[in-house]
């Protein structure tokens, strides 16, 4: 029989770890994958800060990056987590590989997003003599900014499923949960319990996604 008087706190801390690592990384990643997919629209060809060779070179970095494996991308960056972090387990050793690859994750979705204004509200915004920056944030961003709900909603559930994964090599957070005490002591209804709080967790981030993605859609 599960011992849960023992694993109840256990537990809890987990799903506590699992919440930081994904807001952390939402609020860092998020951040930065914002700037910098503005910067990729924006030095696009007949984009408001168009540079051919600025473009060329943030695509390249993102196109590296960007389509690693995370259990991969997480040890191969380990010494540089352990000279900014120092250490490669647990929560905070985890939650920075989790930060550099989301912001490279958002920069593409943010990007795509961007493309899909309208130009001619863009050309609209430039015959005014609005500059370039605010062309960027009052007009693209905000035109855009249901569809960016919803991608930043895409990678925050792309992100707890990260953090289950960093628990295979001591991330911490349910996934270590799942295969410390359910795995590896053939334990399958902690793993059940650990895959159904993910699915809550999921849920739920969609749910709010959707519901604030609509509130923008109708303004």
């Amino acid at each position: 029989m599960t011992d849960w008087t023992y694993l109840k706190p256990i537990y809890l801390e987990s799903i506590g770890q699992t919440l930081f690592m994904a807001l952390v990384t939402l609020l860092i990643g998020g951040l930065l994958g914002l700037v910098l997919g503005i910067f990729l629209y924006a030095t696009r060809r007949n984009g408001v800060l168009a540079n051919r060779p600025v473009n060329l070179v943030l695509n390249v970095i993102v196109n590296i990056i960007r389509p690693i494996p995370f259990i991969i991308f997480m040890t191969a960056i380990a010494p540089l987590t352990l000279k900014v972090i120092g250490t490669t387990i647990g929560v905070q050793a985890a939650t920075f590989p989790l930060c550099i690859a989301a912001t490279f994750a958002m920069s593409r979705i943010v990007e795509q997003n961007l493309v899909t204004v309208d130009p001619g509200v863009v050309e609209a915004a430039r015959s005014m003599g609005t500059g370039p920056w605010r062309i960027l944030f009052d007009v693209v961003v905000r035109e855009a900014l249901g569809p960016l709900i919803l991608g930043y909603t895409y990678v925050l559930i792309a992100i707890v499923d990260m953090t289950a994964i960093a628990g295979a090599i001591g991330g911490g957070g349910l996934g270590q949960f799942a295969i410390t005490y359910g795995y590896q002591k053939f334990d399958w209804s902690v793993t059940l319990v650990a895959v159904v709080t993910i699915i809550i967790l999921v849920q739920f981030a969609q749910f709010l996604g959707n519901w604030l993605a609509r509130r923008a859609l109708r303004r």
